[in-house]
């Protein structure tokens, strides 16, 4: 067993400890090891069957299926953003290009630096508010391309806080 892999068996282990082993634990595992993680690899599926009994097969459709689930690494802030009509009709493309041209990144792709992650989504229940987006568990809605950058700057004014202690240079 490789370093990586004992230390994500380890903290398996402890997600393990809050759920059981029941069949109805798979999916509150599921989020609390992508939560955890970032993400839930080959690994971790493995370990999951093993521990609930329930096929890889079955584990890695539940991962598909569900948009907040994924296989695939993904950046500390996850900006997730509406694909339904409303917020076509309401200038979804106008955001699109906004993100992807603040970020450097295009929708499916994370930053190098690990920060965000641009994925679409289904509806986000803010049709009365469009256009609108998650990001991680935060929602905006009516967004403007000028409020997409405050809202990005606040989230990369916080990550400098955390590097530096500070909000900006004196």
């Amino acid at each position: 067993m490789t370093a990586t892999n004992e230390i994500v068996a380890n903290g398996l282990g402890e997600i393990f400890a809050r759920h059981g082993r029941e069949r109805d634990q798979l999916l509150p595992i599921l989020v609390d090891i992508n939560t955890e993680y970032g993400h839930i690899d080959t690994h971790a599926i493995v370990e999951v069957s093993k521990h609930t009994g329930v096929p890889i097969s079955e584990i890695h459709g539940v991962i598909t299926f569900y948009s907040f689930l994924s296989q695939k690494k993904r950046g500390k802030y996850v900006i997730r953003l509406c694909q339904t009509i409303s917020c076509d009709m309401a200038g979804k493309e106008r955001i699109v290009k906004v993100l992807e041209k603040e970020l450097g990144i295009g929708f499916g792709e994370t930053t190098e630096d690990g920060m965000f992650t641009l994925e679409f989504t289904n509806c986000i229940g803010m049709c009365d508010n469009p256009p609108a987006m998650l990001v991680n568990d935060k929602a905006y809605g009516g967004l403007t391309p000028e409020r997409v950058v405050e809202v990005l700057d606040e989230y990369k004014l916080s990550e400098y806080q955390d590097l530096y202690g500070y909000g900006g240079v004196e």
